[in-house]
């Protein structure tokens, strides 16, 4: 027999998960069924060498996995690195000279920031409080003709689909480590990052630019393991991902993915 404090917290759970499911929003994350008005350019050549590093801190996007799915975002979206490694589904609207008919949804990934201009006085797409994509060459005309220039677009966050496990890049030297967490599936977008030698606590990682985290403790000669929390508050641990003997410019595979 079902008491009546069980009926009623099963009750509460049904009626969420009927809100959850109404709204298009999943538990606790930042994907959204809905879409919202912005335009978008591209920079870079059809290889899109021009994308490669940028404002998160990647580096060749091929390697990492990223490959021309990529986009700059402008001020309103970056929210200072935040945004870094979120992904958007992006569609031509409203401009029947330049968008392909029937082109449908393009899906990429933030990795870069399109800096403000203020030397203008109009055509300043990145400025604030503009929402604005700059896309490589090759995503913008799956939209639109690359001679239209710019176009008005419609955007929504979407979850991240990614191959393999979350990446970890370490850099620095003996007195601090530097470690760069790319390929990041779910939310895609990091907000905590932990790590662990094997003779330490978990230490707070601090985030210095773009998904570069950094520690001061040295942690030469110990494995590694990692604590990763996204934006939407999912967390997942990464044990022993780098063995003792791990040098400065190796990445590791963390075997998992959000």
């Amino acid at each position: 027999m079902v008491s009546s404090n069980n009926f009623l917290a099963v009750v509460l759970f049904m009626a969420l998960l009927v809100m959850t499911m109404s709204t298009g929003t999943q538990f606790g994350s930042k994907i959204e069924s809905n879409w919202y008005d912005a335009r978008a350019t591209f920079y870079g050549d059809m290889k899109g060498g021009e994308t490669m590093q940028g404002a998160c801190g990647y580096g060749d996007l091929f390697k990492q996995g990223y490959g021309l799915e990529t986009a700059a975002l402008s001020t309103a979206l970056f929210n200072n690195g935040l945004t870094c490694g979120a992904c958007f589904e992006i569609m031509c609207v409203n401009d029947p000279q330049w968008c392909i008919p029937n082109a449908g949804t393009i899906r990429i990934t933030a990795t870069n920031f399109c800096p403000p201009n203020y030397s203008k006085p109009h055509d300043n797409w990145c400025n604030p409080p503009q929402k604005h994509f700059d896309l490589s060459m090759p995503m913008f005309t799956k939209l639109a003709a690359y001679k239209a220039g710019i176009i008005p677009v419609r955007y929504r966050r979407v979850m991240c689909s990614k191959q393999g496990g979350v990446k970890f890049e370490v850099k620095g030297n003996p007195n601090w480590i530097l470690v760069l967490l790319y390929n990041v599936g779910g939310v895609g977008d990091v907000s905590g990052v932990k790590i662990k030698g094997s003779k330490t606590a978990w230490l707070p990682m601090t985030k210095s630019w773009g998904q570069n985290w950094v520690t001061g403790t040295n942690l030469l000669g110990q494995t590694l393991s990692f604590q990763v929390t996204l934006s939407d508050g999912k967390m997942r641990q990464f044990d022993n991902v780098a063995p003792a003997n791990w040098q400065f410019k190796q990445a590791f595979d963390g075997k998992t993915n959000f």
